[in-house]
């Protein structure tokens, strides 16, 4: 039998503690310390003479393709590799109200599999309003089970046998082996092991939609990222009806795809050329728009970046940007400033990308700058023109990656022109879009005005 000991866990990073203290030295957040009790062997195990394990050389190791359920989402195909691989434990998670169940609820009503979809946080009753409420066309063999208690529903689903598990969410379950609360690190990190442990042996896919703190982080012990086998982060505005699904692990596939939805009144619904979406139709020319290349994985998509510069009226310059980093945004600023020499020091600047699309990509300088000069001096922008160039510090405009790709996308779009970087290596005949090249700021502002 297991001997149980009690120790301290910080409820924000999972760090374990032989004592009680006032501060987590990993985190340094205060009273944070929880006492839980855990389960700990009573001796160690050595590894039995007759295990069928053994050494072997890697070039002797035989592989091959790991089969995969295709889901009704080509978006979640995309983002998961091509689909989901049988006996995988998926994590997502993301903020309060912005589309986890409902993603996960529209896939088990409309995949052709055996789904046990368990919920800890809802009743079944609002489960089904909300399923008559998402589709027309139901799943005859989507089982419901409102429970939180982790024995009960590994004995349901090993005599139901499922095709796939829905558990939503893994901070509302319990195992009787540990005494302590729903939620907890040790709870998670128990409840956790015991479902991947059934995933593995009965080849049963599983997703697991998990909670965030406020820091934006998966609640619970870090660890619990480590053991399952793809990590998904979905999140957007939610005053905007745009989500994004990223992958923030993957053991099957690539972490540079992305997914795109749109919350509509019947849930989430794909997104399949977002640059037609996100880019809107101007009906009269205004300065301070323009159009940005950028690439969010392998994946092309066109954003409207739009820029207000007027004089500061409270003395002290504003400086505010939504959905782009404000740090580069002052950076640009400098540059413009001291390389340049545009007088933006004692103007407020105001950024923001359309619809509610958060990015990093530096691709994005380009088009923010020409944004800046264009409010700056009052001068709208061609809306058949296109950007796609980072900008370094001594004011030189530098190449980006996967270019062809990006020029492909805006010639695809009707776009006529796009400014790149001269370092950029591009064969001009291969596209039907005139493609200006430039090196210097005060070359890009000559070309553009």
């Amino acid at each position: 039998m297991a001997k149980l000991k009690t120790a301290y866990f910080c409820q924000n990073c999972g760090t374990q503690y032989s004592q009680w203290m006032g501060q987590c030295k990993n985190c340094g957040q205060w009273n944070t310390l929880v006492e839980e009790v855990i389960e700990k062997p009573s001796h160690k195990s050595l590894p039995s003479s007759k295990s069928k394990q053994h050494v072997i050389n890697i070039i002797e190791v035989e592989t091959s393709e790991e089969p995969r359920i295709k889901t009704p989402s080509e978006e979640l195909n995309r983002v998961l590799g091509g689909g989901i691989v049988l006996g995988s434990v998926t994590l997502i998670g993301g903020e309060p109200g912005i589309g986890k169940s409902t993603l996960l609820l529209q896939l088990a009503l409309k995949m052709k599999k055996k789904i046990f979809y368990v919920s800890g946080e809802e009743s079944a009753s609002q489960i089904k309003m909300r399923a008559d409420r998402l589709t027309e066309i139901q799943n005859p063999n989507c089982f419901l089970f409102t429970e939180t208690s982790l024995e009960k529903i590994l004995h349901e689903a090993k005599k139901l046998e499922p095709d796939f598990i829905i558990i939503d969410s893994i901070q509302t379950l319990q195992s009787q082996l540990i005494e302590s609360s729903p939620g907890t690190v040790s709870q998670i990190r128990e409840c956790s092991n015991e479902i991947i442990k059934y995933a593995k042996e009965n080849n049963t896919p599983v997703f697991l939609v998990g909670h965030i703190t406020k820091d934006g982080q998966i609640a619970g012990p870090k660890v619990l990222e480590h053991m399952v086998d793809v990590v998904l982060n979905f999140d957007g505005d939610r005053n905007h009806l745009f989500r994004l699904l990223r992958a923030n692990k993957n053991r099957f596939g690539s972490t540079a795809e992305i997914g795109i939805y749109e919350m509509v009144a019947q849930g989430l619904r794909e997104i399949k050329n977002p640059s037609e979406i996100l880019i809107t139709k101007k009906f009269e020319e205004l300065s301070g728009n323009s159009v940005a290349v950028t690439l969010e994985g392998n994946r092309p998509m066109l954003l409207e970046i739009q820029a207000l510069v007027s004089t500061a009226v409270y003395g002290t310059p504003q400086r505010s940007s939504t959905g782009f980093d404000a740090k580069r945004l002052n950076m640009l600023l400098a540059v413009l400033e001291k390389r340049a020499g545009f007088q933006l020091g004692a103007k407020d600047v105001f950024l923001n990308i359309t619809g509610g699309i958060k990015t990093d990509d530096p691709a994005l300088d380009l088009a923010v700058v020409a944004s800046i000069l264009s409010s700056n001096e009052d001068i709208a922008i061609s809306e058949h023109f296109c950007f796609a160039g980072e900008i370094g510090l001594s004011g030189e405009i530098r190449p980006i990656a996967q270019a062809e790709q990006r020029i492909s996308e805006a010639e695809k779009l009707g776009y006529e022109k796009i400014f790149i970087s001269n370092l950029n290596k591009i064969s001009k005949k291969k596209f039907g879009i005139k493609i200006e090249e430039v090196s210097k700021i005060e070359e890009f502002h000559e070309r553009l005005f």
